[in-house]
Formats: C-alpha cells, structure tokens, sequence
C-alpha cells in the first residue's frame, strides 16, 4: 500500500473520512466485496444445493415479545444439520431468526449486528426498534440478487420498544418479504416452511395479555405442530437432546432460555399430547 492510496497516516481514504452511523454504508465504500449483496449472482437458481434454515414464530406476551426457531435446516429432499441455530440477540433489546439461505443469512445476522453496535457507538444511544427493523430491511433488499437465484433470506425480528406509548404493548413484530418489504404483525408471526402451519397453532393457543410462561408453551407448541405437518422443520428430539432456540425480550433485555426450560416445555407438549392419542384410541376401540 502506497502512501498516495493510503495517506500519511497508513489508513485508506475511507477510513479518514467522517464516520457516518451505518456500518454497512462504510463497508460498501471500504471493502464492498465483503457484503453478501455485492457478491456475484450466480447465473442459475441454486437454491436445491443450499442449506435452508426453516421455521421461525414469535409472539408478544404481557411486558415483551418471545421468539423460538427449530433446529432444522434442509438441503433439497435432505436434513443438512440437526442442531443449527436461527435465532440470534441482534442487540439487548432486539431479536432476529432466520429463515432462507443459512450460511447467508447467519452472515447477514453477524453484519446487523455489528450494524446496530456501531450505531451506539457512533452516536451514543440505542436506535429506536423502528429504525433498527427499518435498517434490516435495507440489507435484505441488497440480496434481492441473490433472491432470485434461490438464496433467499427472509427473517423475522422481534423486540422491546423502549420508546413505547403508555398503555401500548412494548413488544413489537416485524415480518419481511424478498424485495425487504417490512411489516409490522400483531401479537404473532411465523416465517419459513412450517409458518402456515405454526400459525395455524398461534391463532389457537395465542391471546393478548399471556404470561410469560404461557406465551412460552404457545411458541414452543406453535413449532411442534409444524415440525408434525412440515418436513423440513425439525420437532423436540429427546434423544439427541435438541430441543427449539427461545429467546425472551423484556424490560430487562434479551435472554434466552436454558436448554433445561424449554425441555421442560416441549417435554410436557409431548406427554399430554400421546396421552390424549391413547384416550382416543381407547373411545374408539
């Protein structure tokens, strides 16, 4: 590196200039080849020969929002990995999970991050859960490309809006389609393969104003029923031990459940459910 190209202090000119807030607008000006959607497209759809993260639900509950996703991600007609996680902490108070494209959309979870992080940094407060769900939807857009190749990543974020009139729910969901379409939801939402059927599940366990400890069974029991009807979302396996990613979003930040709580849930799901299969068998027989 010369010192025409680089300047007398050894850094590039884009390192030099004034620093804006977004960390993906200095990276597209720095190193652009390092965004996913600058990449080259390529030429035919290969989306068949990709892994493909699968089912994500949220849901609000009376002071925050919970998030869940399933272990499963597909290549094709084949289980890819067993034990993948999809829902990530995208700051203290915000979570994303992933559906689509995996290794894309894990990298376009990392760079959000650091996105909202060098937004704190740069301007010394927290981005208001608008304009965090606003700046998601700038960088799916970036990846239409790729989109219409069959690397899709169409996630869903979910987060404590600390900004929240009196008397309004502090959490809030934001749903997202290819072209980085951002819709807000209310009271819940699913993504990915299993959603039709996860929703389905949501409209019937799902009421404003669930405890924490409920809304949890309701995502938990949400995932369950996709995974029974859907392929490519994976269900509770007490086997190897893999049970679905939860996180809780409330006053107190983003935390995700231990292993041995959802366990617990979905180990409860599985109980009332075969003994309400043998009740059932007994009335027929």
């Amino acid at each position: 590196m010369n010192e025409s190209s680089a300047g007398r202090s050894g850094f590039p000119p884009a390192y030099l200039d004034r620093v804006g807030s977004s960390f993906t607008d200095f990276l597209s000006s720095a190193a652009p080849d390092l965004l996913p959607g600058r990449r080259p497209v390529p030429q035919l759809p290969v989306g068949e020969i990709a892994p493909h993260g699968t089912t994500i639900v949220a849901a609000t509950y009376d002071g925050g929002v919970l998030m869940g996703g399933d272990r499963r991600a597909t290549m094709g007609n084949l289980i890819s990995s067993r034990d993948i996680e999809k829902v990530y902490p995208a700051d203290s108070y915000s979570v994303i999970g992933i559906a689509g494209a995996a290794g894309i959309a894990i990298e376009m979870v990392k760079l959000y991050q650091v996105e909202l992080e060098h937004y704190e940094k740069i301007e010394g407060l927290t981005m208001s859960l608008d304009g965090k769900a606003n700046r998601l939807a700038q960088m799916i857009r970036g990846n239409l490309g790729a989109a219409l190749q069959g690397l899709a990543v169409v996630p869903l974020f979910a987060g404590f809006d600390l900004d929240a009139a009196p008397g309004a729910a502090p959490g809030r969901i934001f749903s997202y389609d290819v072209t980085g379409g951002n819709y807000e939801e209310r009271g819940y939402a699913a993504v990915g393969s299993g959603s039709l059927f996860a929703k389905n599940s949501l409209k019937k366990t799902w009421r404003y104003g669930l405890p924490a400890d409920e809304a949890t069974r309701t995502v938990v029991e949400a995932l369950y029923d996709a995974a029974d009807d859907d392929s490519a979302t994976g269900g509770p396996d007490p086997v190897r031990r893999l049970y679905p990613i939860v996180y809780r979003v409330d006053a107190e930040g983003a935390v995700r459940l231990t292993d041995a709580e959802v366990a617990a849930v979905a180990d409860r799901i599985v109980t009332e459910r075969a003994a309400a299969d043998r009740q059932n068998m007994d009335r027929e027989a």
